[in-house]
């Protein structure tokens, strides 16, 4: 048994450091969206993208082409919520916090992917070149998948059709081109030192088939 003096020790540590911001534990569930904010606006003022690149069709968001389209503003910590269905051979992603737009290999992408590309995890659900999701939770084909993505300073999660499929440090990918689990991948910059505030981004018709991809309910949370 813990003494008394102990166990009031140990609550005001806790109490202390909830105080200072100790960061939120991720969801272990699809949370409720009702109220959160969509990352995207209806008419794209919040959007970085050309016009005809991306659309609304009757509430969902469609990549005409290969183009990514970005937010105007930097997120740190943050729950994203959405929803997505592919083609045969579609090729997209969610790219998370980009210190620069510019270079695709700066940033985290989780791989929305009707099936696995030549590269090092490269199917639906990873991190890609980085992490693999536990297991395989896609629908087939034309199915509406959802995917619940937390950030929170180096911690990232997926929870992928009702699953966690990953929660990973990225202190553990401490060089380049070394991922935690010893395998090789393609980032000159270790993940460890990726940018923890930046731009959110959904990559537009990839992969040489540039088959449709489709998204809804994409809607944030920002956390502490």
């Amino acid at each position: 048994m813990i003494p008394l003096f102990s166990r009031s020790f140990i609550l005001s540590v806790v109490l202390s450091l909830f105080a200072v911001g100790v960061l939120p534990a991720a969801p272990k569930a699809h949370p409720n969206t009702a109220g959160w904010s969509p990352l995207f606006a209806a008419d794209f003022s919040n959007a970085d993208t050309k016009p005809g690149d991306w659309a609304f069709e009757s509430g969902v968001l469609v990549a005409k082409n290969h183009e990514t389209i970005w937010t105007k503003k930097s997120y740190t910590n943050f729950v994203l919520d959405l929803e997505f269905k592919v083609a045969k051979e579609s090729n997209s992603g969610v790219f998370l916090r980009s210190g620069n737009i510019k270079d695709l290999l700066g940033a985290l992408e989780i791989q929305v992917h009707e099936n696995q590309d030549g590269a090092l995890y490269g199917m639906v659900g990873a991190i890609y070149n980085a992490q693999p999701p536990s297991k395989d939770m896609s629908k087939p084909v034309g199915e509406w998948n959802h995917f619940t993505i937390t950030c929170n300073d180096s911690h990232v999660s997926l929870i992928f059709n009702g699953e966690e499929v990953f929660n990973v440090d990225l202190n553990n990918w401490k060089e380049p081109h070394l991922n935690a689990d010893g395998t090789k991948n393609k980032f000159p910059k270790a993940l460890k030192d990726f940018s923890r505030t930046g731009a959110l981004g959904l990559q537009g018709l990839h992969g040489k088939a540039e088959a449709p991809v489709w998204y809804r309910n994409v809607r944030i949370q920002e956390t502490k």
